[in-house]
């Protein structure tokens, strides 16, 4: 396994953000958003794992960095649900690795862009026992959630930020607003922000996240 990419800050890090990239990115993907985002966070450290390169079932088979095997586009994204466990994890151990540094549960943030950001939504709301300090889930979609599942009282009391495009022809905004959905019919404090582009990242975008996490660390 590939070892995580680790950006400590220019201060004593008292804070923890683990950003999972999409399918067929890596670990050095969202480096340069980790860097921008640390000059408003200097005692925030980024934490970027890389995922294991397999196939992928509905790019014909070719192997690419991948948290899990997309077996089909529908119905809603079937999924190898085995190394979607697998992929979990992989995040809890780096939640357990964080705290065992010093960094408490509260101060410790999920991210992932599109396939990662399916990864932290699933390990932060089924698979985490710990109070963690919030969610950001990027041009995303929650592939293991359902209308049925029930949420302990701390899980919906953990703040999710959810940022999508507008014009997303890899996940559409539609599958994104449906984990929304569900998140906010059991009172998880939960926002949706779109914006005028596709499946990528824009600096508005950034600065949203910038805000966000700055004023859910303040304290």
């Amino acid at each position: 396994m590939t070892p995580p990419m680790i950006l400590q800050p220019p201060h004593t890090a008292d804070a923890c953000v683990i950003w999972l990239h999409g399918l067929g990115a890596d670990r050095y993907d969202f480096l340069p958003v980790a860097e921008a985002l640390q000059e408003r966070l200097p005692s925030t450290r980024f934490v970027l794992p890389q995922a294991p390169t397999r196939p992928v079932t509905i790019n014909g088979g070719w192997s690419m960095p991948s948290w899990y095997d997309i077996l089909a586009m529908t119905p809603a994204r079937a999924i190898d649900e085995q190394q979607m466990e697998e992929s979990a994890q992989q995040v809890l151990d780096l939640i357990q690795a964080e705290l065992d540094s010093g960094i408490e549960a509260r101060r410790i943030v999920l991210a992932g862009f599109s396939q990662g950001g399916a990864v932290v939504l699933h390990t932060a709301f089924l698979r985490c026992t710990e109070t963690l300090g919030g969610v950001l889930a990027l041009s995303t979609y929650a592939p293991t959630f359902n209308d049925e599942m029930s949420l302990a009282d701390t899980k919906r009391q953990l703040p999710v930020l959810c940022l999508h495009g507008r014009f997303d022809d890899v996940v559409a905004p539609d599958m994104g607003r449906a984990a929304f959905d569900r998140l906010h019919a059991r009172s998880v404090p939960v926002q949706w922000r779109d914006y005028p582009m596709a499946h990528e990242v824009i600096p508005e975008e950034i600065r949203d996240i910038a805000d966000w996490l700055s004023q859910l660390l303040a304290s």
